[in-house]
């Protein structure tokens, strides 16, 4: 009888397992289709002093950004940087904006911290957001990592398109207002 109940429990574990990968791989495709129905909003450069940090792109199902419908965000980089610098400068670049959560952002630095990797000038983020208002970030077409938390998603996301940007210039462009 005990080894019934030991079979049935690994039996579950494996449907548990299997039925966690079919998940993720669902979402990985999902936002790979979504990526590939977008049209374009807006682009800019990035420029630090003298320095050019990234080629940023919106897109969005009609071209036509929107806060609370499904959005890219594309950052193509143009110099190295490493993966941990781009995780506190959001967090910085957040806290600037006025969110004073210090629990939720050092909960969203350790994320990042083990989302973002290392980038040079062959690397590509995308942060796409869907409909949930969850993130899916991939570099090069591969997802590396979900938060699904709408609150980070507006506040992530609020670096580029949000009205307190420390970058108006680069979110008129992107939000195609220029």
């Amino acid at each position: 009888m005990l080894s019934r109940i030991n079979i049935l429990k690994s039996l579950l574990a494996t449907v548990l397992f299997i039925g966690q990968i079919s998940i993720s791989t669902a979402s990985q495709s999902d936002g790979l289709q979504l990526l590939k129905q977008e049209n374009l909003v807006g682009e800019a450069r990035m420029t630090y002093l003298f320095w050019d940090v990234y080629d940023a792109k919106l897109f969005a199902h009609d071209g036509q950004w929107r806060v609370d419908e499904p959005f890219i965000l594309e950052l193509n980089y143009l110099r190295s940087l490493k993966g941990k610098s781009i995780a506190e400068r959001s967090i910085e670049e957040i806290r600037d904006q006025g969110f004073d959560n210090e629990v939720k952002l050092n909960e969203w630095l350790i994320t990042l911290v083990k989302i973002f990797p290392d980038v040079d000038e062959t690397s590509t983020i995308k942060g796409v957001v869907d409909e949930k208002r969850s993130t899916r970030f991939y570099l090069n077409d591969e997802l590396i990592g979900t938060i699904e938390q709408p609150e980070f998603t507006t506040q992530f996301f609020n670096i580029w398109v949000g009205e307190k940007t420390s970058e108006p210039k680069l979110r008129k462009k992107l939000l195609g207002l220029s």
